[in-house]
């Protein structure tokens, strides 16, 4: 079991970049799925993306090229590095953590980008 705690979300002109962190209660060293998903309103939760293994990273397409997901163990945090931001990304972001084919999910932060 784990805690996720997120944090980095706000307001940012259309362009511009934030770093989103996700805090994890414990070491995450052996937790190899972990990633970002986003929900706007009046949409599905949908992927944004993953990192596995500390490698092997997934974006969605509309993401490709702008966002980076990172990891530092040492700190048991997952990064998620948005530039380039456009009003579709708004949305709020959450981190998820895949333990033993069970999700775990932070309470989410609110990114808003205005044009």
């Amino acid at each position: 079991q784990v805690q996720l705690v997120e944090s980095g979300g706000g307001l940012v002109q259309a362009g511009g970049s934030l770093r989103l962190s996700c805090v994890a209660s414990r070491s995450i060293f052996r937790i190899n799925n972990m990633g970002w998903y986003r929900q706007a309103p009046g949409k599905q939760r949908e992927l944004v993306a993953r990192i596995i293994s500390g490698a092997t990273t997934i974006y969605t397409d509309s993401v490709k090229g702008r966002f980076t997901i990172s990891r530092d163990n040492a700190k048991n945090t997952v990064y998620l590095q948005m530039n380039s931001l456009k009003p579709e990304d708004t949305a709020v972001y959450y981190c998820n953590a895949l333990i033993d084919l069970s999700d775990y999910w932070g309470q989410g932060t609110q990114v808003t980008v205005y044009s």
